[in-house]
């Protein structure tokens, strides 16, 4: 009997999600639907495309053609109201009933509001799309002032986009260091050098109270609670994500900021799966729940999901993440999840070279790498077998780190 796939969301988990349903099933029945209106496209060269670097053209990943060619039913500009697991089916905005064997669902997030005054001023932009990419960069062309909120990997993005468009900038973080969970104030130092030499200014112990905006409704103005003011006619916000879980109200899926699955990506239902930036999953490198956005883990989720909807048990998800930024002179790299542990060592090499690994029961859950990228693959290795090494930091923070180096058991604990 023939199988029913449905996918909602066509980002990258579930686009590599419908690849890998039609690999194992080849006569299955498989839809995706997705509120945007153009297919799969890549979200990291988006702000490239923003900065003015590239054209549209290599943005887009996937023609309609490719899914056609596939078999796949794709259905655009389609928003998903109603979702009954006990039925087997969703709804849609234009009242179209789809039945499934097996859901996934692979929403992701919407930007979250700034909660002050104006926040929803013309000329304030959230980065989360290609089409923000193309209203953001429309907007640069004519903007003389920026102002950017939220210290972390999307907040740079918009902050070396105003860089790269010659948009004076001010970049409002709430700490002392930019993504100051990852880095410490010597890491964070190096960043904040390099957007000072591209004419945008880290202002610390920031953010905004509110903005104000001109007759007609446009920004003007940044505020922040010191009372300070900072012109404004470009204002980017990138503050985090709320996670699209809204379209399984009502139903008894398990969320928690996002959607729980098990290493397998599959809900507490067993025929509803979820992957991408929305799952909360278990990590089983890091032996709890653990949610992560990079573009390849949501690319692995995607596929590993499949695997599981057409034969579950058959493959978890064991992967070490990693997001790079290429917007500096030098590299920039995290991997894992350098946010956490309950331990940590780091060590500046030069005035562009510096590393931090974070441990948690003495193995590796994450670090990052700035300037030297050459150890990522080591220690992520140590990260998958789940080397307890954090008794020798001193040989791990060598500048020409090998892991010949370590005194380690002959058998790796894990492979």
């Amino acid at each position: 009997m023939t199988q029913s796939y449905v996918i909602i969301g066509d980002g990258i988990a579930g686009s590599s999600a419908a690849e890998t349903l039609r690999e194992e099933e080849p006569d299955a029945d498989i839809t995706v639907v997705t509120d945007e209106g153009e297919a799969l496209y890549n979200r990291i060269l988006i702000k490239e495309f923003a900065k003015g670097k590239l054209p549209e053209a290599p943005i887009s990943i996937h023609e309609p053609e490719w899914y056609d060619e596939r078999d796949i039913e794709l259905k655009l500009n389609t928003l998903v109201t109603d979702v009954d697991p006990d039925g087997h089916t969703i709804e849609t905005h234009e009242g179209e009933t789809l039945s499934w064997d097996k859901l996934l669902v692979s929403v992701g997030g919407t930007p979250t509001q700034l909660p002050v005054d104006n926040s929803d001023a013309e000329g304030i932009h959230h980065f989360w799309t290609f089409q923000d990419a193309r209203k953001i960069r429309s907007h640069m062309e004519e903007a003389d002032s920026s102002v950017v909120v939220g210290a972390g990997l999307l907040g740079i993005d918009l902050a070396a986009i105003t860089a790269a468009q010659g948009v004076e900038g001010k970049y409002l973080m709430r700490g002392n260091c930019w993504w100051r969970y990852a880095l410490s104030e010597e890491g964070g130092e190096i960043i904040h050098n390099a957007l000072r030499e591209r004419n945008v200014e880290p202002v610390f112990e920031s953010g905004v109270d509110h903005f104000e905006v001109d007759d007609d409704g446009r920004v003007t103005t940044a505020v922040d609670p010191n009372g300070d003011e900072y012109d404004a006619d470009f204002v980017g916000i990138a503050i985090g994500l709320d996670f699209n879980t809204e379209i399984l109200q009502g139903t008894d899926i398990e969320c928690d900021n996002g959607i729980i699955v098990d290493e397998y990506m599959r809900t507490n239902h067993e025929d509803v799966f979820a992957a991408g930036d929305i799952t909360q999953f278990h990590d089983v490198i890091l032996g709890e729940r653990a949610q992560n956005g990079a573009w390849g883990s949501a690319k692995e989720q995607g596929t590993i999901a499949a695997k599981n909807m057409v034969d579950y048990g058959t493959e978890e998800f064991r992967w070490v993440s990693s997001y790079s930024i290429t917007h500096f002179d030098f590299p920039f790299l995290s991997f894992g999840h350098p946010t956490l542990g309950d331990d940590e060592a780091e060590a500046k090499y030069s005035d562009t070279e510096w590393r931090r690994l974070a441990f948690k029961d003495g193995k590796i859950v994450g670090g990052v790498l700035i300037g030297d990228l050459a150890p990522q693959s080591k220690y992520k290795k140590l990260m998958r077998e789940e080397r307890v090494v954090a008794d020798q930091k001193d040989v791990l923070m060598q500048e020409q780190f090998e892991i010949e180096d370590l005194d380690l058991e002959e058998e790796a604990p894990v492979e």
